[in-house]
């Protein structure tokens, strides 16, 4: 796969996911960045390309569009198999999905800046509540993966096994973005454990918020 466009912001989790998954794909990819707090990404060039008006969108050589980080994930995973971020076996791939989707489905949706800013502009929420709002979340969610991931046996080095896959990315950027508002690690000990070996590899650390070109 060539001539790949990404629109990004460098601190959007979702983006982190997908560069994170172009890096282990080794696909390499141009870089548009869109800063959504000053809301460039609803601009009308933008919302003709993907009218949600969110990051990431990946644009193919051909032109076609493809949005929303886990769709394109595993767009990315049948299109270069190698290395694998969804394991072979059917109940493998069963985990790791509801492993990502508890990250994905049940934290960023109630934590993305939209969300945010909505409680701080409509309902008059604080910087404070706001940022009490984002860690209840991400407990609320941690908890639970913590102990889906330290009691089960299929969890190696990373999530699933002793390669990083689509799990890994989603607890890797979210991790990340829990850094700026706080959110107390110490009771998911295999959680740190498995960010911290996402952050020692180079795919991961280059897809971070402070290695993109249009970081502040």
């Amino acid at each position: 796969m060539s001539g790949l466009v990404l629109h990004s912001y460098f601190r959007s989790s979702t983006s982190v996911r997908l560069r994170v998954a172009l890096n282990l794909k080794g696909l390499a990819y141009g870089y548009v960045a869109h800063h959504l707090r000053k809301n460039e990404q609803r601009s009308a060039a933008y919302l003709a390309l993907n009218p949600q008006g969110l990051v990431p969108a990946l644009v193919l050589e051909d032109g076609t569009v493809l949005t929303q980080s886990l769709a394109v994930i595993e767009y990315l995973d049948e299109m270069v198999p190698e290395p694998p971020l969804l394991p072979r076996d059917p109940t493998g791939r069963a985990r790791v999905r509801a492993l990502t989707y508890a990250i994905a489905c049940e934290i960023h949706p109630l934590n993305n800046l939209r969300v945010l800013s909505h409680l701080k502009s409509v309902l008059g929420a604080s910087e404070d509540m706001t940022a009490a709002w984002f860690r209840h979340w991400v407990v609320e969610t941690f908890g639970a993966l913590e102990t889906m991931l330290a009691s089960d046996a299929r969890t190696g080095c990373f999530c699933h096994g002793d390669a990083p896959g689509m799990a890994d990315i989603c607890l890797y950027a979210q991790v990340l973005n829990n850094r700026r508002f706080d959110v107390e690690m110490s009771a998911f000990p295999t959680i740190s454990r498995i960010f911290e070996a996402c952050s020692a590899l180079p795919e991961f650390a280059e897809a971070a918020p402070d290695r993109q070109p249009d970081a502040e």
